[in-house]
């Protein structure tokens, strides 16, 4: 009988609830505001161990499908927590700081500087179509990499996205950033628009949270996918360097980021992906042989 065995996104997912929600009853206030996001984390943490106790028995596919890829499905909604949690440390956004820092060091406001030099319906829906792409790579990456049998690379890929997300959002309520369509709104001359791409992002975009531009979350687990893809299969991940250029260029074209939040995700995402590539072999066997009773010999799963 396959013994339980507890992987590190699985540490990433329960480290991360636990100290947003020590966070939140220290600094949340009034407390009454973040019920809803300490009752979201406590049912997280609750199907974790579900997810460890039940589908333990991982030569069967089904089981393995879920176990692996379950942390995906709960990307967006930690990203929509984000919503409530945006002014747990400060009462506003701080974009002007970063604004002022931008243009002291490029002499220019680049939101303002596209608008007036660059902007263009073809080049919107170029940037527009490399940028909805981010919607749907995840997915397709974990199920592309399960189907090829590469389930040990996508523990290893889900464990950096995980940690990147999770830094990402503790980042947005350390430096709460709005972005450059809310701050500026009502001030560019001109609106940026496309026949089909461009409202395809807008779409997406309405769906998202105001706030949570400081890093660009989006960026950083792009450059993991396409890291993993050049490792692993490498005609994959040169086709993803333009299409992840182009998504990192549409992020302030399109006025969702400003410069800074690309540089920064960028940053996280190759730190990441870099730090979790070399140890991550070495916490996985930590965990398995400190772990007892929840240790599975992977056998059919590595």
């Amino acid at each position: 009988m396959t013994e339980r065995k507890i992987y590190p996104f699985d540490i990433a997912i329960l480290g991360y609830v636990s100290m947003l929600s020590i966070l939140v009853l220290i600094f949340g206030r009034p407390l009454g505001h973040y019920v809803d996001e300490l009752l979201m984390n406590l049912i997280v943490v609750a199907l974790v161990v579900a997810v460890i106790y039940f589908l333990h028995d991982e030569k069967r596919k089904l089981i393995l499908f879920f176990r692996i890829l379950y942390p995906a499905a709960l990307f967006t909604l930690f990203y929509e927590q984000t919503g409530g949690l945006m002014q747990l440390f400060f009462p506003g956004f701080l974009d002007s700081q970063l604004i002022a820092f931008e243009k002291s060091i490029l002499g220019v406001n680049p939101t303002f500087w596209i608008e007036q030099n660059i902007l263009n319906v073809w080049l919107t829906e170029i940037l527009s179509a490399t940028y909805a792409s981010y919607y749907f790579m995840i997915l397709m990456f974990v199920i592309f990499m399960f189907f090829k049998g590469e389930y040990r690379v996508i523990k290893k890929a889900l464990t950096a996205i995980c940690i990147t997300f999770f830094i990402s959002y503790m980042l947005f309520y350390l430096y709460p950033i709005e972005g450059p369509r809310y701050f500026f709104a009502g001030q560019y001359a001109h609106d940026i628009s496309g026949p089909v791409f461009r409202p395809i992002v807008e779409m997406f975009q309405e769906a998202s949270v105001r706030g949570g531009c400081m890093p660009s979350s989006h960026i950083a687990v792009a450059l993991i996918i396409n890291i993993f893809c050049l490792i692993h299969y490498r005609r994959i991940g040169i086709v993803l360097i333009p299409i992840n250029i182009g998504m990192a260029l549409g992020t302030f074209y399109g006025r969702y980021h400003y410069v800074s939040d690309v540089i920064v995700g960028l940053a996280i995402g190759a730190v990441v992906a870099w730090l979790t590539l070399k140890y991550y072999d070495r916490f996985d066997k930590k965990v398995a042989e400190g772990g007892q009773p929840t240790k599975l010999k992977e056998s059919y799963v590595s």
